[in-house]
């Protein structure tokens, strides 16, 4: 693999990075207070989201990559122009954004907030056709998640449904349409993060379709996976990890724990890792076109690895 693009644009930890639809721009998010974006060929930053108080947990952009959309600590989601910076929208609520996410149109918005200061999460869709929705800052359908708060969530196919992992180890739909549950299933031992259809709880990444929420794959590993994703072009699953943030100190890291490991989707066997964080991965992402994937740290750097032609041509033996 040839030399990665190294993002040097936050003092703290990174939380999440994701790429637009073209997947020319990278956006990320960390526990500082600045979302960034970044042209993802060469790994220059072409600006900055400046607004939030607060640390960073999740960040979206619509499918023409006119607006994003960032969730904070600072008890807010936030809509920005991504083109000029420009804050549109500022929704206000009682706890920490964890998620956010724009629907397959860009219209609908969800996001979910923390269970923490006497508050329960809550599940929150807006329509920004719809601006006294925003202006009010009355979401049309809010959703209570009294037993376990969400960690992550996506939307489902067509935007029919949120699908949402939950700190307890549950995998749950959503409804965007109805107040409603629509399916919901145990995952594993405890909070999973939902990305690219594929759930990730502790040492184990779970492959499920993302309709049924039937159970496909399983990938093992010996230490804590905090993401992970699908390639769009290969059967092949990225996942990143490594060990709770508070162990770090206490390791060296020499040691190796801090790789981005590659799994085969069919054969649920693992075919490669890639060095170079020092300290946990929080996220993985690979490019819409499948031939480079991005990771985020715990040391604050997120790196653009693209692949050699080689990757391109490998088979894994049966």
């Amino acid at each position: 693999m040839s030399k990665p693009i190294l993002l040097q644009g936050h003092e703290r930890s990174i939380t999440q990075i994701k790429y637009n639809r073209e997947g020319d721009l990278i956006f990320s998010v960390a526990k500082d207070t600045v979302a960034n974006v970044w042209y993802s060929v060469n790994g220059e930053r072409l600006g900055t989201y400046n607004g939030h108080t607060g640390a960073l947990w999740c960040v979206d952009c619509d499918w023409d990559t006119k607006n994003v959309l960032t969730g904070s600590a600072d008890n807010s989601c936030r809509l920005w122009d991504c083109e000029t910076g420009k804050q549109l929208a500022m929704l206000n609520t009682s706890s920490a954004v964890r998620t956010c996410g724009f629907d397959f149109s860009g219209n609908i918005i969800m996001f979910s907030t923390d269970k923490q200061m006497g508050y329960q999460c809550f599940l929150n869709y807006f329509d920004l056709r719809d601006p006294q929705q925003i202006e009010d800052n009355q979401p049309y359908l809010t959703v209570p998640c009294a037993e376990s708060k969400i960690t992550s969530a996506v939307w489902g196919p067509l935007g029919e449904f949120v699908i949402a992992g939950h700190e307890n180890g549950e995998i749950n739909q959503f409804s965007a349409k109805v107040h409603t549950l629509t399916h919901n299933t145990e995952a594993c031992m405890r909070a999973p993060a939902v990305l690219d259809d594929c759930v990730v709880t502790l040492s184990v990444v779970d492959l499920f379709d993302s309709t049924t929420l039937d159970h496909i794959k399983s990938f093992k590993t010996e230490r804590p996976v905090n993401s992970a994703a699908i390639s769009p072009i290969m059967d092949h699953v990225v996942m990143g990890g490594g060990q709770e943030a508070m162990e770090v100190t206490t390791t060296s890291t020499r040691i190796g724990k801090f790789e981005a490991r590659f799994f085969h989707a069919a054969y649920e066997e693992e075919f490669g890792r890639v060095k170079g964080h020092f300290g946990p991965i929080n996220c993985v992402a690979f490019h819409p076109d499948g031939k480079s994937y991005s990771s985020g740290g715990e040391d604050g750097y997120t790196r653009i690895h693209h692949f050699d032609p080689q990757y391109f041509d490998f088979e894994l033996e049966a």
